[in-house]
């Protein structure tokens, strides 16, 4: 069953981005005015983004919403493993010889990277992985092992049974919020340098804003460019900030880095 491997409330209306396959925009800017891009992402994904970031002709400013710490645990017998995040591909034992399926091509990197080796992607969605164990995978095999951050994926494990399989759902990371915008990130928002900020997830984004309104900076988001790297997420930035908005709130066409960073564009 298991192939080789294929790519696979109220909010306010979030508006369309614009095609992820048309060249990258760039962007003429004046002096250091809206040149920072405020970083949500946990490290140590968050530490490549401002990497990208900084190629791209922009300052990147690290604010972490979120502090991953990994838990360990025994593996159980399965007949595939389940992959949400690259926090998760990281943290998971390694057995070569067990069948993955992660969520996207990046979490499909990561898990090639520490040594498994037959290694399926879906799209980019917990819905894609869903719709993917179910096309590959036969329930009467054997069990679906989930590996998910604390709290997470609860909703792909209910669908995943929906389509029959027993699934095994073990905790590979948890995820507490960070305690304080870091002081670089409160002085440049605070002084207008900050355009843009980078949201990778819904509970980062909720984690964030509400740094931010703790900083008493809420009201600075009428001057700020979000870009979301999912709709799921920019709901989620959209609602958080409310009743202040941000000034433009943009998605990526694809739940992935490399799209949310094709709106960000080139700063010449």
């Amino acid at each position: 069953m298991f192939g080789a491997a294929r790519r696979v409330g109220h909010h306010p209306p979030v508006p369309r981005s614009p095609s992820a396959s048309s060249p990258a925009a760039t962007r003429p800017q004046q002096g250091g005015e809206g040149r920072a891009v405020l970083i949500t992402r946990p490290e140590p994904g968050g530490a490549e983004t401002a990497a990208r970031v900084a190629a791209l002709g922009f300052e990147p400013l690290l604010a972490p919403a979120l502090v991953l710490a990994p838990r360990r645990f025994v593996m159980p017998q399965a007949q595939a493993l389940l992959l949400t995040s690259r926090a998760a591909a990281r943290t998971v034992p390694v057995d070569p010889c067990l069948p993955v399926l992660a969520v996207g091509e990046a979490t499909a990197a990561e898990a090639r990277g520490r040594g498994f080796g037959n290694v399926t992607a879906a799209a980019g969605t917990a819905a894609d992985l869903a719709r993917l164990a179910a096309a590959r995978l036969d329930p009467a095999a054997g069990p679906l092992l989930l590996a998910v951050g604390q709290g997470y994926a609860l909703d792909l494990a209910a669908e995943l049974r929906g389509h029959g399989f027993r699934v095994i759902r073990r905790i590979a990371y948890a995820a507490e919020p960070a305690g304080i915008l870091p002081p670089e990130v409160v002085a440049a928002w605070a002084a207008g340098r900050v355009g843009t900020v980078l949201f990778h997830s819904p509970r980062s984004a909720l984690c964030a804003i509400t740094l931010i309104r703790d900083a008493g900076l809420a009201a600075g988001a009428a001057q700020m460019e979000v870009l979301a790297i999912s709709r799921r997420v920019a709901d989620a930035a959209a609602a958080a900030i409310s009743p202040a908005a941000w000034r433009a709130l943009r998605v990526a066409e694809r739940p992935g880095e490399e799209s949310l960073l094709r709106l960000l564009g080139r700063r010449e």
